[in-house]
This record gives C-alpha cells, sequence and structure tokens, in this order.
C-alpha cells in the first residue's frame, strides 16, 4: 500500500475511557495485518518516557504512524494522546492519510472512567487520585474532527459506528 491508500482510525480520550478495548475489538473485526498503535505500549512500556510537550513518544509513533500509512490498509491509534503535546503527530498524520482519518474522541464524566478503570486487569497500577491528575475535560484535537463517543454507547455499538463509518468513507 503506498500512502494515502491506508485509513487511520483515532481512539481518544482520558484514562478508563474503553479505547484499548475498543482498538482490540475493531483490530479482530478488519483482521489481520491491522495495525494497533497504543500510546501507552509505546511510551510507557518500549520507551519508559515521561508524557507532556516534547515527549519521546511522538517521534517514534510519528514513524509508526508512517509505517503503517506505507504497509496497512487499517492502522489504529490509541491513548489518551492530549491535544496539545500531541499536535506535531496530529499534523504528520494529516499528512500520511490525508481525509482518510476517523478520529473518535470519548467523552465520558470522570465517574463513568473511574467506574470502568475498576474492571481493568491494571486496576491496581493506578488509581483515582492519578486520573484525576491526568483528566482533561474537552481535550479535543481541533485540526482533525472527532466524532464523540458517549457513556451510553456500548462497546459493540461504538465498533459498529466506526466500521460503518469507515465503510461509507464517512
Amino acid at each position: 500500500m503506498g500512502e494515502g491508500t491506508s485509513k487511520l482510525v483515532i481512539l481518544r480520550g482520558n484514562s478508563g475511557s474503553g479505547k484499548t478495548s475498543a482498538a482490540k475489538a475493531l483490530q479482530r473485526h478488519f483482521g489481520r495485518n491491522t495495525l494497533v498503535l497504543s500510546q501507552d505500549t509505546v511510551r510507557r512500556e518500549m520507551l519508559y518516557a515521561k508524557d507532556g510537550y516534547g515527549t519521546a513518544a511522538v517521534p517514534l509513533l510519528t514513524e509508526l504512524l508512517r509505517y503503517g500509512a506505507e504497509h496497512h490498509g487499517v492502522v489504529i491509534l490509541e491513548g489518551i494522546l492530549n491535544a496539545r503535546w500531541y499536535r506535531p503527530l496530529f499534523e504528520k498524520a494529516l499528512e500520511f492519510f490525508g481525509a482518510e482519518i476517523y478520529a473518535y474522541y470519548y467523552d465520558l464524566p470522570f465517574e463513568e472512567t473511574l467506574k470502568r478503570h475498576e474492571t481493568k486487569p491494571n486496576r491496581a497500577e493506578f488509581g483515582e487520585a492519578e486520573m484525576r491528575r491526568w483528566w482533561v475535560e474537552q481535550d479535543l484535537i481541533g485540526l482533525i474532527p472527532e466524532k464523540r463517543i458517549t457513556g451510553g454507547m456500548t462497546l459493540d455499538e461504538t465498533v459498529r459506528m466506526i466500521v460503518s463509518d469507515l465503510a461509507a468513507g464517512r
């Protein structure tokens, strides 16, 4: 695949929103060779880097997006991905994928994300205090339009909506 023929799905929102679950479900739906790029995996596990302006995650995620655009039909980028800190990544995403970006923002109340976090395997790694510190209200990208995913949507409904959007080309 050449640049411009791949589709990029961006799943963003506060911690505990359901981004990783949706990314995994979408990867299962689209099948083998669907590239999932998890901000947590790249930043915390691969690089063991802090988040914030100038994070080391941006250059590596940028290279991984470029690779995805060149070699995969569907690329899924998921994470908190603070809109200000990751702006250079989103600018490059526009270069690599053009109009084939399908971005979604989990617009959930803090209490809902806390409740969802309690169901996760890593729930003991961090808790309410950290989640409050990381919380950013209405952190929309701006330069890429995002559809909102609300607390009333199930995982299946979310996946169906995204699959439908990609099939329709919006």
